[in-house]
């Protein structure tokens, strides 16, 4: 079995280096989380910038489609980070010690380095590929804001799009951010960023309100079997906080109610998400640009919401690449820190957003393709592997169908993406 003990105190030495997704904020053992924080860390780990995409999306797939979608992903999402806590918990308690504090250790301790190599990979595409659409969002906007206009629809900088400039202008800022060994000195950069996101949704959102009532858009609201993986992949996205659930369950004090308080966290954002995006779609119509902020005109305030949130943004970047790192960093220098790969994989992740054209048709790819393995097969896939002999055959089933619909929407939700990408490229 993948969890008997002598695998799993063989890899007493794997279990201590570090892992790939180490809290944003410092941990401290002597001192749990309460229900009221550990909302609070939940809330910080799954809210993102994919949501700034949900307005586009329900134009693409239609407001009714795109939000029962967006319910369906958040409940299997739950459900999925649930089937990882409780693999954890039988585990622990089959060997009678606690060691598995990530999503990585869980991996090793299932199905052996086989299990940890494939969510290692999983977690270096997708927090590189979050990183990726930073880059890109931060890019465009900026262009938006101080270049382009209805007389200019065309500009350049010294002879190259503003998009390209900007994104090598952050590069050399990047370089320095990312070469902090810590995340200790970034942990407050976690909190200012999530306070402006959550100001920036308010504004936008009072906005959305503000335009609707003023305008009369026909709204679609199925949009067919054509753009359903689109959706799914920005939905997906959308919720990225799946490796942080091991470490927040064992920061909790209460752990019986960990269950009720992710649940709770789950059902409040995906309704703020929900009526963030069908706000941004119902006030725009068939206007609704894949930036929604774009959609706010360039007077004084939309600026400072779309500024705030570039700034938002690029000192997230240092904090969402930390798992790549101490990934890469684990495999190839012992766990030690190595500032040559840090860059590398900088100058990497800003050469594949120089070619990445449309920020949502991004969010859907990154979601379709390794969110999916990431957040719904593993999370299956190990808990099978683990109560394999205790389920019920229905029980059984599901985790069988998670396994084997998840993967089919990946691949067939990855073609579909990379379409959409090269297609409007061209257009």
């Amino acid at each position: 079995m993948g969890f008997e003990k002598d695998k799993a105190s063989s890899s007493s030495h794997v279990l201590q280096i570090p892992r790939e997704d180490t809290p944003l904020l410092s941990k401290n053992h002597q001192h749990l989380s309460s229900s009221s924080k550990t909302f609070a860390n939940v809330f910080i780990a799954i809210v993102g910038a994919g949501v700034l995409g949900l307005p586009y999306t329900f134009k693409r797939t239609g407001w009714v489609m795109g939000a029962l979608m967006l319910f369906t992903v958040a409940f299997l999402t739950y459900h999925c980070m649930m089937l990882l806590v409780y693999s954890r918990r039988k585990i622990e308690s089959h060997l009678k010690i606690s060691q598995i504090s990530s999503f990585g250790d869980l991996g090793f301790a299932v199905c052996g380095p086989i299990g940890r190599f494939a969510v290692d990979a999983m977690i270096v595409l997708s927090q590189a590929g979050f990183c990726i659409s930073y880059i890109i969002f931060i890019a465009n906007t900026l262009a938006y804001c101080f270049n382009y206009s209805k007389t200019n629809p065309n500009p350049k900088i010294f002879g190259f799009p503003p998009k390209a400039v900007y994104i090598w202008s952050c590069f050399p800022f990047q370089l320095g951010l990312n070469s902090i060994p810590t995340l200790t000195l970034l942990a407050p950069l976690s909190i200012f960023a999530d306070v402006v996101e959550l100001g920036a949704m308010g504004v936008v959102m009072v906005k959305d309100v503000m335009i609707y009532v003023k305008s009369s858009h026909v709204l679609e609201a199925f949009g067919g079997f054509s753009v359903f993986f689109y959706g799914l992949g920005v939905s997906v996205y959308a919720f990225e906080g799946v490796g942080m659930v091991l470490p927040l369950e064992a920061e909790t004090k209460d752990k019986p109610k960990f269950g009720k308080v992710l649940g709770f966290s789950m059902a409040l954002i995906s309704l703020m998400y929900g009526a963030f995006g069908v706000l941004g779609y119902f006030a725009f119509g068939e206007d609704t640009k894949d930036i929604i902020t774009t959609n706010l005109g360039q007077g004084l305030l939309s600026s400072l919401v779309q500024i705030g949130l570039c700034i938002n943004l690029f000192f997230t970047f240092p904090l969402m690449m930390n798992p790549v790192y101490e990934v890469v960093e684990r495999r190839f220098c012992e766990g030690r820190y190595c500032v040559w790969i840090r860059w590398i994989m900088v100058l990497i992740v800003t050469f594949v957003a120089l070619f990445v054209p449309n920020f949502a048709d991004f969010l859907s790819l990154v979601g379709s393709s390794v969110c999916i393995i990431l957040g719904f097969v593993l999370p299956a896939l190990f808990h099978l592997i683990v109560f394999k002999h205790e389920l019920r055959w229905h029980s059984l089933a599901c985790d069988g169908a998670i396994i084997v619909v998840a993967a089919v929407f990946s691949v067939y939700g990855t073609y579909s993406s990379l379409l959409e990408i090269f297609v409007g490229a061209k257009e």
